[in-house]
Formats: C-alpha cells, sequence, structure tokens
C-alpha cells in the first residue's frame, strides 16, 4: 500500500490507497512477481484484473493457449469474456487432461497456492515475455 504502484493506480482510477487493505489480491500478488523477475514491460500491472487483461489484448500478448508463465484469467459463471474475469494466476502446466496447474494469489484460504483449475474457467492467457 506505501508503494509507487498503488499511488499510480489510485492516481488513475480514484478512490484511495488505504481501501487496498481489505481489497482482493490476486491480482497484485502477479503484478509484484513480474516486477520482482523484471519483466513489467512485458507483464504490465494492475490491480483490477479486467483492466490487466485488457492490456495484454491491447498488446496482442492475448490467447488461448496455456503455457508454463502464462498470466490466466478465470470467470466463475457462464460470463467467459474479459469483462467477467473475477481471478487471474500464473500457469505451472497444462495438465493434458482438460485443467491446468497454476499458482495464484488470494486463494480460497487467503494464501499463495498451487491450485488445479478446469480449462472451462479460464477466459483467456496473457503471455508475458520472460528473459532466458
Amino acid at each position: 500500500m506505501s508503494s509507487q504502484r498503488a499511488k499510480e493506480t489510485v492516481a488513475r482510477d480514484g478512490g484511495n490507497v488505504q481501501a487496498y487493505a481489505n481489497a482482493p489480491w490476486c491480482a497484485m500478488f502477479v503484478s509484484w512477481v513480474g516486477e520482482k523477475t523484471g519483466v513489467r514491460p512485458t507483464m504490465g500491472w494492475d490491480a483490477y484484473t479486467v483492466t490487466w487483461a485488457k492490456w495484454f489484448k491491447d498488446n496482442q500478448r492475448w490467447g488461448t493457449k496455456a503455457k508454463p508463465g502464462a498470466v490466466v484469467y478465470y470467470a466463475w459463471d457462464a460470463n467467459k469474456t474479459i469483462n467477467g474475469i473475477d481471478h487471474m494466476g500464473l500457469v505451472k502446466k497444462d495438465n493434458g487432461d482438460g485443467t491446468i496447474t497454476a499458482i495464484e494469489g488470494n486463494t480460497g484460504n487467503g494464501k499463495v497456492e498451487e491450485r488445479v483449475r478446469p480449462k472451462s474457467d479460464v477466459v483467456g492467457y496473457g503471455y508475458p515475455d520472460y528473459k532466458a
């Protein structure tokens, strides 16, 4: 909450930094990973899943294939559009059985956890450019 990024987001979206104290943090976790791995320019960052997914699409980094390291976006209801996104994480692997394994923040246990999820919950994937 004390980061420059929080201040930039408030300047863009309105509200106040304190509102992030109890906000869902799946996007903030993925943003932190992007910052720590040095891929922010090709990963983007945001505290709102929908805005971030749109960034990937606008930057021609959006698709439907689960690749390790991709940012995965989920929608829990039938609205599998970008505006219906509820949650996000990072793909660890495509399990080859209609599921993916992902690393996600703000899971049901309030932690960073590895989760197996059905691909039917996926809206799409954002593809950062990781350096080897």
